[in-house]
């Protein structure tokens, strides 16, 4: 594979890396080998399939979808940074009382 790789390349690496740290991430909050194992077989799919997300990374429809499904995962990462906060501040708030 060419080192001056595509955006649409890139994206596609980039894709299969986030299904492994998300997997990697879930194994390790619930201590499951088994889901960090599934994650790494998926983001392996991913990466194996990488040419053809490459291509299709470049569609203007595809990229308009992937920026809802970005601003999803922030929204979800938001809320159980918020949840886990919050946690925290009332198990505190608790103690004091």
């Amino acid at each position: 594979m060419p080192e001056d790789k595509t955006s649409g390349q890139k994206a596609a690496d980039n894709f299969s890396a986030m299904f492994q740290k998300f997997g990697e991430a879930m194994s390790e909050i619930f201590n499951d080998p088994e889901l960090k194992q599934k994650a790494k077989e998926l983001g392996d799919s991913a990466a194996a399939s990488a040419k053809t997300l490459g291509k299709r990374f470049q569609d203007k429809e595809v990229k308009e979808k992937f920026r809802e499904v970005g601003k999803a995962a922030e929204d979800f990462g938001k809320s159980v940074s918020d949840y886990f906060s919050e946690g925290s501040t009332k198990k505190e708030s608790e103690k004091k009382e």
